[in-house]
This record gives C-alpha cells, sequence and structure tokens, in this order.
C-alpha cells in the first residue's frame, strides 16, 4: 500500500471520527423533536387521546397499556438485534420508538400543569448540555464510574418497582433526587464514551452509522430519564 492511499484512508477516518458525535446529537434532536409532536398532539387531541384512554372509566384501554410498555419492547429489539438488523431499518425502528414514547409521554400532559413540564424540560436540557459539555472535554477517565452508575441504576429501578406498591411519596421523592444524580452522571458517562467510539477507542462489530444510531439511543435514554425524574421532583400537578 502506498503511502497516498494510507493517507487517504487516515483522512476518511479522521473525517468519520469528527462527524461521529454531531451525528449522534442529531439523530437524539430528531428523537426529541418526534417525542414532542407526538406527545403534544395526543394530549391536545381528544379524538387521540380517546384510543390510548376510557373517559367513562378513567383507565388506560388495552392499545394505550400496550403503548406504556412498547417503548422498552423497542430498545430491546434494537439493542439485541443491533448486528443483525441494517442501519436503514435500525434507523426506522429508532424513529418509531422516538414517535410511541412521545405517545407515552402525552399521559403527563394530562397530569402536570403546562408550565411546570416546560421549566422541567428547558432544566433538564441546561443540565444535560452541561454534563455533555463536562464529558467531552474533561481530561479525567469516567469509565471507573461506569460500574458505580449502573448499580444506583439498577437501584432506582428497583425501588421503583417497590415503590409502585408502596405509594410513599418520601421514598418517591429521595428515588427521584437519586435518579437525577444518576442520569447527570451517566450523561457524562456517556458522551465521554461515545467520543472515544467516535475516536476508534472500544469500536465494535457493528457499522459507523449503527453506532449514530445507538449512541443516541443512549442519549436519548438519558435526557427523557432525566427529564421525568425532574418532572417527579418539581412538576406541579392540575
Amino acid at each position: 500500500m502506498s503511502n497516498e492511499q494510507v493517507y487517504q484512508i487516515n483522512e476518511r477516518v479522521g473525517i468519520t471520527s469528527k462527524n461521529f458525535l454531531p451525528n449522534v446529537f442529531v439523530w437524539m434532536f430528531i428523537a426529541l423533536s418526534l417525542s414532542a409532536i407526538f406527545a403534544y398532539f395526543f394530549s391536545v387531541d381528544q379524538g387521540l387521546l380517546s384510543f390510548l384512554v376510557n373517559f367513562e372509566t378513567g383507565k388506560m384501554t388495552t392499545l394505550g397499556t400496550i403503548t406504556m410498555f412498547a417503548p422498552l419492547a423497542f430498545v430491546m429489539l434494537m439493542s439485541f438485534g443491533l448486528n443483525r438488523l441494517s442501519y436503514p431499518v435500525l434507523a426506522i425502528l429508532f424513529a418509531v420508538y422516538a414517535a410511541v414514547t412521545g405517545v407515552s409521554l402525552s399521559f403527563i400532559l394530562l397530569v402536570y400543569t403546562a408550565s411546570s413540564v416546560l421549566t422541567c424540560f428547558i432544566s433538564a436540557a441546561v443540565l444535560f448540555g452541561v454534563m455533555a459539555v463536562a464529558g467531552y472535554t474533561t481530561q479525567q477517565d469516567l469509565t471507573k464510574f461506569g460500574s458505580l452508575l449502573m448499580m444506583f441504576l439498577i437501584g432506582v429501578v428497583i425501588a421503583s418497582l417497590v415503590n409502585f406498591f408502596l405509594k410513599s411519596s418520601q421514598l418517591d421523592y429521595i428515588i427521584s433526587f437519586v435518579g437525577v444524580a444518576v442520569f447527570v452522571g451517566l450523561t457524562a458517562y456517556d458522551v465521554q464514551k461515545l467520543k472515544r467510539i467516535g475516536e476508534g477507542i472500544e469500536y465494535g462489530d457493528a457499522s459507523a452509522n449503527k453506532m449514530v444510531i445507538m449512541g443516541a439511543l443512549t442519549l436519548y435514554l438519558d435526557f427523557i430519564n432525566l427529564f421525568l425524574m425532574l418532572l417527579r421532583l418539581f412538576g406541579r400537578r392540575k
């Protein structure tokens, strides 16, 4: 291989590395936009909302119940099927997942006031942005915090399941507070990890385009969960 060919390959790798993280954020923004649009239209349109909630009984319909659990199914499908799914299929699944998540989030606009939802969303955006910059610019290796953050995340999930039956307001407050701290930390950790993937470190078998989608999914989940935890802490109910 000639020196010119080596230079061209290195140049292409460099371009891919520089574009990787920006593309991740572009896809994340697309997903958040889709979620916001679907959440808004389903919350203000009684006809659409009737597919999810039975207004006579006040309970969720079968479709509403499916919608609540569908996002988890999409995440599992994309995660476990990463190596088998093509990039176009993965991109479509991610877009559909974001839309379905938006539909499931439309319920929060029925519970909380619009002003508190907007305030918590802006607060989540600011926190996310600050920690994303911190994760990108810090020279400290955040890998060692990954296992600790995952332990706390598992603890938050288990405690949330327990509190689903206990319905303790004090425990809910503690869970939400810890959850905010966990997802703030995960934002910095995940951004640094994605930065390294873009630089060719920790690069797996999947193509760069598919890794962009999975990176966007990771940051999307960090943001959405941070927003929901803040809403549980500071949201004002109608």
